[in-house]
């Protein structure tokens, strides 16, 4: 029986820092159902701007999001009017003041989640899934990437019975700590049914943050 964990979640408080960065007692369910209320709606709005992570800071009144997006043109809109207007949409979920900040990704090709999303769209253009799973691999390895595995599963090719095909170049270590292994998956609907597609990438290894004796823990959710 395998098994498996979230490659993500098995290195937070070694390698990866919290995506969500505050610690509350008593609001602690309200202020989790607004985090997950604000990325559904950033994810829905702006489901073609390439967005490949979203981050959330809270202190006491405060709240600060920060949208990782390989097309940050489309979220800001012409002079800032876009990300003004997505503010105002935001602010309307929660009661603390809120603020937008926007980062581009810079190479899309080495980010998991926008290697998925990207895959899942030439499956949906009814391209070849053996030639869009190949490619994104050789793609991410010109970038410089340690390795990369894509798994794609569904009714692949409009077939019948429905299965589950992977490739992989280079080295993909998920048990080893250390590694920085950068997760992503994502759904194609194509017309023969859904496609699940997941892709991992391994991007070197990074030594494990240490803490001063008698320092606090770091941020928790």
């Amino acid at each position: 029986m395998g098994q498996k964990t979230h490659p993500y979640g098995f290195r937070l408080g070694v390698i990866k820092p919290w995506k969500s960065k505050w610690y509350e007692d008593r609001n602690y369910a309200t202020w989790l159902h607004q985090d997950l209320k604000l990325k559904e709606t950033i994810k829905k709005k702006f489901a073609h701007a390439g967005i490949a992570d979203i981050e959330i800071e809270r202190a006491a009144s405060k709240v600060k999001v920060v949208i990782y997006t390989s097309r940050p043109g489309i979220i800001i809109g012409k002079r800032g009017a876009g990300v003004e207007q997505l503010r105002t949409d935001l602010q309307k979920l929660t009661e603390s003041e809120l603020f937008v900040d926007i980062q581009e990704v810079r190479k899309a090709e080495t980010n998991a989640q926008r290697v998925a999303e990207s895959i899942a769209t030439q499956l949906e253009r009814r391209v070849a899934f053996r030639r869009a799973l190949k490619k994104a691999v050789s793609t991410a390895m010109k970038f410089g990437v340690k390795g990369i595995r894509v798994n794609a599963g569904g009714r692949l090719g409009g077939a019948e019975i429905s299965r589950s095909e992977w490739y992989r170049e280079g080295r993909v270590p998920l048990h080893t700590l250390r590694a920085d292994i950068d997760y992503g998956e994502y759904v194609a609907k194509t017309k023969a049914g859904t496609v699940g597609i997941k892709v991992w990438i391994f991007k070197g290894e990074q030594s494990p943050v240490r803490r001063a004796p008698g320092a606090p823990p770091a941020a928790r959710r």
